[in-house]
């Protein structure tokens, strides 16, 4: 008789417990190992700081790291071909955010005071609602490429 624990143990690529402390990493790595292609979602896993990994790929779909407690953007990817999504964090800057977003870039509900380091250009619409300071969308548009809307 096969038990789950032997098929789990059989195949990495399966099964990633939650509890596991390079649980992210490992995560980050077989999406890498599947050609970084689809979305990357690291919402609600308790991130203080994105992990070093990140910073080296490009990401094909859409990334997440909303609803953490990051204060920077620091590692974050190079390009992402999707949407980008910081949103509910404690970040006070974008700096580290990625170069290019290809579609839609929100940063709301932070403790932005600056948009420093905002990704050059944005293929859809840019949030940056519900911070502190009230941006305007001539600020926005003054550091970043947005070809859609402006949300502030």
């Amino acid at each position: 008789m096969i038990k789950l624990k032997d098929l789990l143990l059989e195949n990495d690529d399966i099964f990633i417990p939650r509890r596991m402390e390079d649980r992210d990493e490992r995560m980050i790595k077989n999406y890498v190992k599947n050609g970084s292609k689809g979305d990357l979602r690291l919402n609600k896993v308790g991130l203080t700081k994105l992990p070093d990994i990140l910073k080296d790929i490009t990401v094909g779909g859409t990334f997440s790291c909303s609803d953490n407690n990051l204060t920077s953007l620091t590692g974050a990817p190079k390009t992402v071909g999707g949407n980008f999504g910081c949103y509910n964090n404690k970040l006070t800057s974008l700096a580290g955010a990625p170069s290019s977003v290809g579609e839609n870039f929100n940063c709301n509900s932070n403790n932005l005071t600056s948009l420093e380091g905002a990704p050059s250009s944005v293929g859809g619409n840019f949030g940056c609602t519900d911070n502190p300071v009230r941006f305007t969308e001539e600020q926005v548009r003054a550091v970043c490429d947005v070809k859609g809307k402006v949300y502030v």
